[in-house]
């Protein structure tokens, strides 16, 4: 019998993933990852998840603990904690000095769960590792998630190929409404439990009173960049991004407000009026740290330029090993430096990488 570790969150998905690899016949061993130190911050910040003074990735655990009692396999916890912080929140906290909106999740798949998690799973003799990701490996392609609303192949971008190996998405060709009646079938604590959001080691902290622990707010000017008119304040550039409406807290004004961009240098945001408001507008973009997943490196293909965006048409220029020149003509609204480009092919996910620059008619765009 095969034996697969499979990374139990204490949500829903990784509930039934386990529950799926059982009824396939595999030896399922849990595994629970402690990357944070949830109590860092809670007596400045507070924390209004606190249930009975039990953190939130402490309820995780406990429900974790509960799912693996009621199907049947066993729980192990490990700490993560320092590679968490080495890996993923240093690279955080750096690009949000450089004015880059960074994505976490990205660097924790690359690092914690399809590297650091596949070491500790091969010390308890793993054949193969498997998470509740909705996502699909298939003739060793890594291909969407059957359902679209939930698909997390943009998130998997920087996994290498060999990183692959070995792993399992078992509820892949699962939409999210047969997990959770899976769930509610087997009588799952995490049958009604709600889906995490945001970063996770904010969760539902005041993003603002959060970072101000690790990076000082520097207030500055907001700008019009159409008129050069101040209109505002902002409370400091890491906490805005490109294309962001709400919370700029300027009143008084008919159309719609974006961030359009930010100069470090003189410590400025850059606003615009309207949704199709030419700032808002790029047509290439340099893009650093290429992955490719695939052995396919096509010179058209469809990108993502953050979560949730619709795919686009992309013209590939490679520059070296690690550098491409994304091009899309059509033009594309508030793409972003630091947030990943994922290239697609159809159904299959090629890698991606992080956007570095962003251009339009042949200029860097100096504002983003």
């Amino acid at each position: 019998m095969k034996k697969v570790i499979i990374g139990m969150s204490g949500g829903v998905d990784s509930s039934v993933a386990a529950i799926v690899l059982k009824d396939q016949g595999y030896d399922v061993i849990g595994l629970f990852m402690r990357n944070w130190d949830s109590s860092i911050n809670n007596d400045i910040l507070g924390n209004p998840d606190l249930d009975n003074n039990i953190c939130p990735q402490e309820q995780d655990y406990n429900d974790a603990l509960k799912v693996c009692e009621t199907i049947g396999i066993p729980l192990h916890r490990v700490d993560f904690v320092k590679e968490y912080w080495d890996y993923v929140f240093t690279y955080f906290l750096e690009e949000l000095k450089k004015g880059r909106t960074p994505n976490p999740d990205v660097m924790c798949n690359k690092y914690i769960k399809f590297d650091m998690f596949a070491k500790e799973a091969k010390k308890l003799g793993a054949d193969y590792i498997a998470t509740g990701h909705y996502a699909q490996i298939k003739d060793n392609k890594l291909l969407r998630g059957i359902d679209q609303n939930k698909d997390q192949t943009y998130f998997l971008s920087q996994i290498s190929k060999s990183q692959l190996e070995n792993v399992l998405f078992p509820i892949g060709d699962m939409v999210k409404d047969d997990v959770r009646k899976i769930a509610e079938k087997y009588n799952l604590i995490t049958a009604d439990k709600k889906d995490s959001t945001g970063i996770c080691f904010i969760g539902e902290r005041n993003f603002s009173k959060f970072l101000s622990n690790y990076l000082p707010n520097q207030e500055g000017d907001i700008v019009n960049i159409e008129t050069d008119e101040v209109v505002g304040k902002h409370i400091g550039l890491m906490h805005y991004t490109i294309g962001q409406r709400r919370g700029l807290n300027i009143g008084g004004n008919k159309d719609r407000i974006f961030v359009v961009g930010k100069d470090l240098d003189r410590n400025v945001l850059y606003i615009a009026h309207g949704d199709n408001n030419e700032y808002l507008f790029s047509d290439a973009a340099l893009i650093e740290d290429v992955n490719w997943i695939s052995n396919t490196k096509p010179d058209k293909c469809t990108a993502k330029f953050r979560y949730r965006q619709p795919d686009n048409d992309v013209i590939i220029e490679y520059i070296d090993e690690k550098h491409v020149l994304v091009k899309y003509p059509q033009k594309v609204k508030s793409v972003t430096p630091g947030q990943a480009c994922v290239f697609y092919q159809g159904e299959e996910c090629l890698g991606g990488g992080i956007i570095k620059e962003v251009y339009k008619n042949n200029m860097k765009l100096w504002y983003v």
